[in-house]
């Protein structure tokens, strides 16, 4: 296979796609961008402010705006929000825009590497297993749906997630 113009990296929290898309970026001489990133950058603030001030919504709509913009660009690795694929638009210009590749993690490894690290608002209030659970339960069949290529990410370094992607390209 010819290798893709832009990749997209889907999953949960805790998959690893902002160290796999890093890594990746540097093994195919692209530039990388995190949706999560660039959504603090362009507000100034960081997403646990936002979802306090503007709630999921509020996030949601800035996150489509910059999802929009970010799979526009050209020879780009992009790392999306764990909630990106809820919004059916983002869902179709990832599809459309690039190569999707879903970081599939158990809710085992999600606990496990969500706590510690960067503040997550889903998981701010209530048990994070029932939370991150009711999350796959929905978001799942939305990866799996534009997913071109899901590899698995539990107890693997992220070197090995890399090569695999490439490998499998």
């Amino acid at each position: 296979m010819r290798q893709p113009q832009n990749i997209f990296l889907i999953g949960p929290m805790g998959a690893g796609k902002s160290a796999v898309g890093r890594q990746l970026a540097k093994l195919l001489h692209l530039s990388f961008v995190d949706s999560d990133d660039e959504i603090e950058t362009r507000t100034g603030v960081d997403i646990p402010f936002i979802f306090e001030k503007e709630g999921e919504d509020g996030f949601r709509k800035r996150e489509a705006k910059v999802i929009d913009d970010l799979s526009a660009m050209e020879s780009v690795i992009l790392a999306t929000g764990g909630g990106a694929v809820v919004d059916p638009q983002n869902r179709s210009r990832l599809g459309a825009r690039g190569f999707v590749v879903y970081l599939y993690t158990t809710v085992d490894q999600q606990l496990a590497r969500t706590q510690k690290g960067r503040e997550r608002p889903m998981l701010a209030n209530g048990d994070s297993r029932k939370i991150l659970e009711d999350l796959m339960a929905v978001r799942d069949p939305l990866y799996r749906e534009i997913a071109d290529l899901t590899v698995e990410t539990d107890g693997r370094k992220v070197k090995a997630v890399a090569s695999e992607i490439l490998e499998r390209l």
